[in-house]
């Protein structure tokens, strides 16, 4: 009966089904539900990963939500794990096959439960949000994703229902391209970072919205303060710090959920169960790096390896070599090393405010294992880091609007000639008692070529925006039709996210993107944390200094504190989308916003 079965709808005798295995633990994607991880992530020390190859694409899958215990560092939490494991099951498909998912929800006490398939092209009705573009999946209902498969790469999945996402709803996404690769390799791995915590994620949301700095331990103090009046001066040390304190901030407000909580995971291995994958020497391997996280974005590195960066969220790019990369959440980045000796090698996905790692052995042989780098100091945020370098010892809280525009305009037009189009975006002008915005950058930048904060100055090569060069076809056109500007903006103090001064609950109307126009879409972070904003349904080609056919696709943007970027698309499918922050907190707390292509 489920062959008769029509995409999107619950599958018939669903609820029956539900009743019959609500405790038997059955699941069809040959993954044992005795194991804590997917056969395809389960290894330890003493065993070692060969890689993903014997992994077929496969056409139809079965999937199922269900409370699983979690077994980590000898503590066991429960997670909404999808057919049993965390991560989930490798989906691997085959671009321009037809694919079909039944997906179950066996959570009795659960609103909902979905999957997104993120950065893949569907229509809008199997793209998995809830109250966007279908209801989400009721306990005890199935539902059918069914589409084609037009594109190839390394992505991923996950629930878009609440926090399902943080306690283990997601899993890795491969598809093989149908005309070969555009490079050669020898062993694939695939690698998914998360973070997880024992915590129930109410619970920290709740704690973060009454204090975004409960669970940061590193905070600035006076011996920080004294530091910098000896190195910088009483006058310079006060220029910089002053503004902080007029906007209620801190130059160390990096992550709102960080590793005192969480601990940072590597296919589901704590850095203490050390996940181990094979290379055999002389071999390129190739590293299909994911960040599945909630809430960490991760500096990856291998000491001692040069890495070359080929693919950019499931696309190709010219490739690029590197010793360390950025990866926000929800990005994919896929690189390709050539270990020559037989020795292990640390795989070390620190977090960006530098409260923890995970980390993996590369080895030729099972139990060998490589020194693990310490943690860098956590960073400070200068001024000039969140595009509010005109404010030191200064403060423009009474400035008119007439003046915030003539500066924006002069600083746009006459200082950054790196931010494209006629006249770069409109300036920001919210109204000034809007609570959902604590700072307005009026010098906003364009940062593509900067590695980030806390990086850069550690003597080696640190992957850039900049440095991306697609080597995909363009398909779309060059002309711009269209341009807009969206500004991201938050009251961090107050935990507000929002979008153009606006939480999502505030938003008057869905943003209106125009079925294939060409649109140049400005990005503007008026805050001073980093923000991995996802569109779904359509490509984001980022305008980083290529011509037209040189510009890198991409679903998932880490806009860095103060910088303006801009973005070309061209809207293929009709329907309503999701644009958010993947920052799931930030994303639940306001930053969401609904793109209708009409």
């Amino acid at each position: 009966m489920a062959d008769q079965q029509q995409p999107g709808a619950p599958t018939i005798g669903s609820r029956r089904r539900f009743l019959q295995t609500l405790g038997a633990g059955i699941f069809t994607t040959g993954v044992n539900a005795v194991f804590p991880l997917a056969s395809w992530a389960l290894t330890s020390p003493k065993h070692i990963h060969d890689g993903i190859g014997d992994y077929r694409p496969q056409n139809y899958f079965d999937l199922a939500f269900r409370y699983t215990p979690l077994a980590i560092n000898g503590r066991t939490g429960t997670s909404t794990a999808i057919n049993g494991t965390v991560p989930g099951p490798l989906i691997r498909w085959r671009e321009g096959d037809t694919v079909t998912m039944d997906v179950s929800n066996y959570l009795p006490d659960t609103k909902h439960a979905s999957i997104h398939w993120h950065g893949i092209l569907v229509p809008f009705r199997m793209d998995g949000v809830p109250g966007v573009n279908f209801n989400g999946i009721q306990p005890g209902e199935t539902y059918r994703y069914q589409f084609k498969v037009v594109q190839a790469g390394t992505y991923w999945y996950h629930s878009h229902s609440r926090f399902q996402e943080q306690t283990g709803s997601y899993g890795p996404l491969v598809i093989d391209p149908k005309d070969g690769e555009p490079f050669h390799y020898d062993r694939d791995h695939v690698i998914v970072l998360s973070d997880w915590a024992f915590t129930d994620p109410e619970t920290l949301f709740r704690n973060i919205n009454l204090d975004p700095h409960y669970y940061i331990y590193y905070k600035r103090t006076v011996f920080d303060y004294l530091h910098d009046i000896r190195r910088m001066g009483f006058a310079d040390a006060n220029a910089e710090l002053l503004p902080f304190r007029k906007m209620n901030m801190s130059p160390r407000d990096l992550s709102n959920v960080t590793g005192y909580i969480y601990t940072y995971l590597m296919n589901g291995h704590s850095p203490d169960m050390n996940w181990n994958g094979r290379f055999l020497p002389g071999e390129t391997v190739r590293l299909r790096v994911i960040n599945a996280s909630s809430m960490s974005n991760f500096d990856v590195r291998i000491p001692g390896l040069d890495m070359e960066v080929v693919m950019a969220d499931g696309k190709a790019v010219q490739p690029v070599r590197c010793h360390e990369f950025r990866i926000g959440v929800a990005e994919t980045y896929d690189v390709l090393i050539r270990p020559r000796e037989a020795r292990a090698h640390t795989l070390f996905a620190e977090s960006l405010d530098r409260s923890g790692y995970a980390r993996g052995t590369l080895a030729p042989e099972p139990g060998m294992q490589a020194p693990v780098p310490p943690l860098r100091p956590a960073p400070d945020r200068k001024l000039e880091d969140i595009g509010m370098g005109m404010m030191k010892g200064k403060y423009f809280g009474g400035m008119s609007d007439a003046m915030k525009e003539k500066l924006w305009r002069k600083r746009m037009q006459m200082q950054d000639p790196g931010i494209p189009g006629p006249n770069g975006p409109m300036p920001f002008l919210p109204d000034k008692d809007n609570p959902n915005v604590a700072m307005v950058v009026m010098n906003p930048q364009d940062r593509l070529a900067e590695p980030g904060v806390g990086l850069g100055k550690d003597g080696w090569k640190v992957l850039t925006y900049k440095d991306l060069v697609s080597a995909e076809p363009q398909p779309y056109k060059a002309t711009v039709d269209r341009e807009m500007v969206i500004n991201v903006t938050a009251n961090m103090e107050r935990f507000i996210f929002g979008l153009d001064g606006k939480k999502f609950t505030e938003q008057p109307a869905p943003y209106l993107f125009r079925h294939n126009e060409r649109l140049r879409l400005f990005l503007v972070n008026h805050t001073m944390m980093e923000h991995p904003m996802h569109l779904h349904g359509m490509w984001m080609q980022l305008e980083n200094g290529g011509d037209n056919e040189q510009i890198p696709f991409k679903h998932t943007i880490l806009i860095k504190p103060g910088e303006a970027l801009s973005v070309l698309i061209t809207p293929i499918e009709k329907g309503d989308w999701a644009f958010h922050c993947h920052l799931l907190y930030h994303m639940e707390a306001g930053m969401f916003q609904v793109i209708r292509v009409a």
